[in-house]
């Protein structure tokens, strides 16, 4: 409960203050001046706020106080409501208002991590006066928190003016239409951000066409997820103006477009804009209606596409047609592809088989996924013997062999192309290489 004070947190149901100017990064390069314990700082706001002390909160500052004490001066706060290691008191708007207020000015938090908690549109105001405020922020991750329009779109007016943040996370906050035209418009003003994450968002075919609109445009921008949007009908429109940016865009390096419901044309039409492309080098198609059809149009641009290096399939249905073509142009064609998913396609032996072929003649393909399709004898016995030779390293695939009575097997290993992007393990590294391989084979708007 507020008690009084010149900043109160913000309710939903008031109409926020007018948010300050933004305030330019110090760029002197001058050691950062000695900061009071961010916990003890902590303790003190909230005595004085009469709010709630939450101890999950208190825990991680007083571990971030340890690492300054060490000299360490670009950390990354790591408040993440996931955890499954520490016990999570989830973090409210209220909480993100005193968090705002001990962050705002620190010169060693470069990086804030508050996924999957509930920060709503209240949380989502201070999110943004912290933009406008923290001359040092450059990755800010507010997946799942329950933000709305409103909320996204006070934080992208808010990065007008920012020119310091390269990496956002919005995944999982249902802005919708509105919020995705806002942020948009931000991209036609801003010039700093290289990353933005808007999957699952609930944006609208007229989002994603604003959105192929200003990327065409806009040299900054070296990531996007799009991921899920809603749309309506089977024309497959998205892919045609993606496609068309594509075309245009010569600075986008990673494209995330899983559940856009491509099929065959969907797929011709972005790999139409992949012959004049020469920059993307991790395109995403995912969780589609792609098959062995399409596998033909893909195949072909790979013959002369020199820069794609990750290419994820999983969730598809190109079965074995589409296998074969894929392996007959990484055996014979393309020296440029590092991974490939193929994860749930139906896949049987066959396909399999002539995958794990095209890796003995092609030494730049270096990681592929196979889990979920048909596995036979002659599949086990394939990629155990690529395994065992050492041409298939275990940490860059999802399959492990093993032996019972004599007779070769796979089991599933958890490894992939983003396998902990929405989640997080109950034991070992959640940003381990193996297991986010997409993101280290092509590293774009890093948590720095």
């Amino acid at each position: 409960m507020w008690t009084g004070g010149e900043e109160a947190p913000w309710t939903e149901s008031q109409s926020p203050p007018p948010a300050p100017a933004a305030t330019p990064a110090s760029a002197d390069g001058r050691a950062p001046e000695p900061f009071d314990s961010l916990q003890e700082h902590y303790n003190n706001l909230c005595m004085e706020k009469s709010q709630k002390i939450n101890p999950f909160i208190l825990h991680i500052l007083q571990e971030v106080d340890e690492e300054i004490k060490n000299g360490l001066e670009r950390i990354t706060l790591n408040i993440a409501g996931n955890s499954r290691l520490t016990p999570v008191e989830r973090v409210t708007g209220e909480d993100f208002w005193i968090l705002y207020r001990i962050l705002k000015k620190n010169p060693y938090i470069t990086g804030l991590d508050v996924r999957y908690n509930l920060l709503s549109d209240v949380g989502a105001y201070y999110a943004a006066r912290l933009l406008q405020k923290q001359p040092y922020l450059i990755y800010l991750n507010l997946m799942f928190n329950d933000i709305g329009p409103e909320g996204g779109e006070l934080i992208a007016k808010a990065l007008h003016k920012n020119k310091i943040l390269k990496h956002l996370k919005m995944t999982g906050n249902k802005i919708e239409n509105k919020g995705g035209m806002c942020f948009a418009a931000m991209l036609q003003i801003n010039s700093s951000l290289e990353k933005l994450d808007l999957g699952d968002c609930d944006l609208g075919m007229q989002s994603v066409i604003a959105f192929a609109t200003v990327l065409t445009q806009n040299q900054t921008i070296k990531g996007i997820n799009l991921n899920r949007p809603l749309l309506y009908g089977e024309q497959e429109e998205s892919t045609v103006h993606l496609g068309h940016m594509l075309k245009e865009n010569h600075c986008l390096v990673e494209l995330h477009m899983c559940k856009h419901q491509i099929k065959t044309d969907g797929i011709r039409q972005l790999c139409d804009a992949l012959y004049l492309n020469r920059s993307l080098r991790y395109l995403d198609v995912s969780c589609n209606k792609i098959t062995h059809d399409g596998m033909v149009y893909l195949a072909d641009v790979l013959k002369s596409n020199t820069t794609l290096e990750v290419i994820d399939l999983s969730f598809n249905r190109i079965e074995n047609a589409g296998a074969n073509y894929l392996s007959e142009t990484l055996a014979s064609h393309n020296r440029s592809l590092k991974a490939l998913s193929v994860v749930s396609n139906n896949i049987e032996g066959e396909g399999l088989v002539a995958l794990s072929q095209s890796m003995k003649t092609n030494p730049t393909f270096s990681n592929i996924y196979i889990w979920g399709n048909k596995f036979d004898e002659a599949t086990c016995v394939a990629y155990s013997d690529l395994i065992q030779t050492g041409r298939l390293k275990p940490d860059n695939t999802d399959v492990e062999p093993f032996v019972v009575d004599g007779r070769v097997y796979l089991a599933e290993v958890s490894n992939g192309l983003k396998k902990h992007y929405y989640w997080t393990p109950t034991y070992g590294g959640a940003c381990s290489d193996s297991s986010n391989a997409g993101f280290t084979l092509v590293p774009v708007g890093q948590n720095l």
